[in-house]
């Protein structure tokens, strides 16, 4: 009996919380990864700026339709392996347990870079809020206070985040939708425009740079299946959450753009762009609503900043416990809260580099905004699409093996679309780093970022080699989740199953 008890004991805290989210939380997990208000104030209006061109609503259409394209399959394989581990377990099945951990490494260094590299910008936004308050404090003070309060969350309940992340999206969306019908309803010359969603406009030279930097703004969409074994019908409601995510960001994105264009004039809104920054917006709503509105949208910023890391960091923790339970990392990882249900290590652990990263950053007297924030997130986001590039090769590999009744729409012709658009993607992104980060055409820093990201997956291979020759079992079980906590011999794969109709 006391064996039974021990044993019953080891798979629960192995195991999330089961059922504790809907479609409404794991779209609101994925919207606040996406950070809409950040992107819109400050993705947008740096877009129009760095580019030089007006394609920029164009341009985020094209890439939501890049994004849609990818859920297809992503969403399809979601519906076969419901692991925490999320895209590192979809390269394990389709491509192999070697590739699965080299993505399993590159995908914590990047989750982690776009989650620590967000509290150089809450930091220097929470203090100029405070300073606007009378209450001047350095960046660092600020991060910390955000710190604490997110790894406080990270342990509790996963529904509790899923709340707060609530109410912090609802607000944010609605400032979004009525800063832009403020600005639509005030054309500057008294016409609306509509040059910038003319199609032709993604002919133009600058497009490639926009398509490069405005691929980040929608990293984030993947990360419903990261939550996936604590919904209540995983086939189902990772899907839809997925795809009303991308339909959401697109829609949000592309408008706002069009909106500014509309509000400052096809002709000029790139000169003002390059003359206000991230404060468009705010400039261009601000004679048309009163001082409060516009100050509640500058807050609304922070809020939104907090909400990405808080859903980075639930990601990052469940990235962690899938490898942990899996013993591709020290086990201990892939244990909960007895009482929440939330991977309580991974979560301690997150935490602890974040606080790590932000103490370094200021004794060393780092600018948080361009070293810290921008540097990392821009770095975070080649990473999540290096993983969404190999996530799509994995579900034709998936696939080929068994077509689980899914559609050949689904099973590759998709998924290769996908693969092609985000492969191009990438090779820009790649040859023109150095531009994205303001780096001169000299700077070694220019492939020292990519690099990093080429010695993460190859110590993954290292690894993994490693594990199959000293511990075959925990190789055998690589991305198999909650079966490999207790599996004695490699699971069996799972039988066919009949496609859910989303």
């Amino acid at each position: 009996m006391s064996n039974f008890r021990s044993q019953r004991s080891g798979a629960v805290a192995a195991t999330l919380a089961r059922s504790r989210l809907g479609v409404p939380q794991v779209l609101f997990f994925v919207l606040a990864a996406a950070a809409p208000l950040t992107v819109v104030a400050g993705g947008a209006s740096t877009g129009f700026a760095v580019t030089g061109t007006t394609a920029v609503p164009m341009a985020y259409l094209l890439i939501a339709a890049v994004m849609a394209i990818f859920a297809v399959g992503y969403v399809a394989m979601s519906r076969h392996v419901v692991n925490a581990g999320a895209m590192y377990s979809y390269v394990a099945h389709g491509l192999g347990p070697i590739p699965g951990i080299a993505a399993a490494f590159v995908a914590l260094v990047a989750y982690n870079a776009m989650q620590i590299g967000l509290y150089g910008a809450f930091g220097v936004v929470a203090a100029e809020v405070l300073a606007v308050a009378g209450t001047p404090v350095p960046w660092w003070v600020c991060a910390l206070a955000g710190w604490a309060l997110v790894a406080a969350l990270g342990l509790a309940r996963v529904d509790l985040n899923g709340r707060v992340l609530a109410g912090l999206l609802l607000a944010e969306l609605a400032v979004i939708i009525g800063y832009d019908l403020v600005m639509v309803t005030h054309p500057a010359g008294g016409t609306v425009a509509t040059e910038t969603l003319d199609p032709r406009q993604l002919l133009t030279p600058g497009v490639t740079a926009m398509l490069v930097g405005g691929i980040a703004g929608f990293v984030g969409i993947e990360a419903g299946t990261v939550f996936a074994e604590e919904t209540r019908d995983p086939r189902r409601t990772v899907a839809r959450a997925t795809y009303l995510a991308v339909a959401i960001t697109g829609a949000c994105y592309a408008g706002s753009a069009w909106a500014m264009s509309v509000a400052a004039g096809a002709d000029s809104v790139v000169a003002q762009a390059q003359r206000h920054g991230t404060e468009l917006m705010f400039v261009l709503v601000s004679p048309h609503i009163g001082q409060t509105f516009v100050d509640a949208g500058r807050l609304l910023f922070l809020t939104s900043l907090f909400a990405a890391l808080l859903a980075f960091h639930n990601t990052v923790a469940r990235y962690l416990f899938a490898l942990g339970r899996e013993r591709v990392l020290p086990a201990a990882l892939g244990r909960t809260n007895r009482r929440t249900g939330a991977p309580k290590l991974g979560s301690l652990t997150q935490s602890a580099l974040a606080l790590t990263v932000i103490v370094a950053y200021s004794l060393a007297g780092l600018d948080p905004i361009t070293h810290l924030f921008f540097w990392l997130t821009v770095t975070g986001g080649l990473g999540v699409l290096i993983l969404m590039t190999a996530t799509s090769l994995a579900v034709i590999g998936y696939f080929i093996q068994l077509s689980h009744g899914e559609s050949a729409w689904r099973r590759w012709v998709a998924p290769g679309t996908a693969a092609w658009a985000l492969c191009m993607i990438l090779v820009g992104t790649v040859t023109s780093f150095g531009d994205l980060l303001g780096l001169p055409d000299n700077s070694e820093l220019h492939w020292w970022f990519p690099s990093g990201y080429a010695l993460a997956a190859l110590a993954g291979v290292g690894w993994a080699l490693w594990l199959r020759t000293n511990r075959p079992q925990s190789f055998q079980t690589i991305g198999w989740g909650a079966d490999s906590a207790t599996a004695v011999a490699p699971p069996t794969p799972p039988t066919a199953r009949q496609p859910s109709r989303v």
